[in-house]
């Protein structure tokens, strides 16, 4: 499965951004679990949030707890990151990943932050956050 993301940019301490990341057609995105992670130069790659294939399990860095939201509409074969209050220390590339496909999903807490777990990532959408 292809995946595309979008809604980057440069913004200010305390604004907010919506990031998407778009599934190619042709899969069942409904079977994958997506996971958005980040990097900063020099940094190795982050979990950020994890959302489960039937959008009902969710889970945070604890960086972003109560600051971020994640969530997705099958239907559209997309998902989102959520980014609201955003701070300096958010700046990085923001990628999405898919574990799947997932027939029956065991959902792990650890696996879905683990970057190994996920088989297919987009290309990432630069986020920048100025003081």
């Amino acid at each position: 499965v292809q995946l595309v993301e979008s809604g980057g940019g440069l913004v200010q301490a305390g604004d907010s951004l919506r990031l998407s990341c778009a599934a190619s057609s042709g899969h069942t995105f409904s079977q994958y679990r997506i996971g958005w992670f980040r990097q900063a130069p020099g940094k190795e790659r982050a979990f950020v949030a994890a959302i489960s294939s039937d959008g009902v399990r969710t889970i945070f860095a604890e960086s972003v707890k109560g600051r971020f939201t994640i969530s997705r509409d099958n239907n559209k074969d997309t998902a989102y990151l959520q980014m609201n209050n955003l701070k300096p220390e958010d700046t990085a590339k923001y990628y999405c990943a898919a574990d799947g496909p997932l027939y029956v999903e065991y959902w792990s807490s650890q696996e879905a932050q683990t970057v190994e777990e996920y088989d297919y990532w987009g290309q990432g959408t630069q986020v920048t956050v100025s003081s």
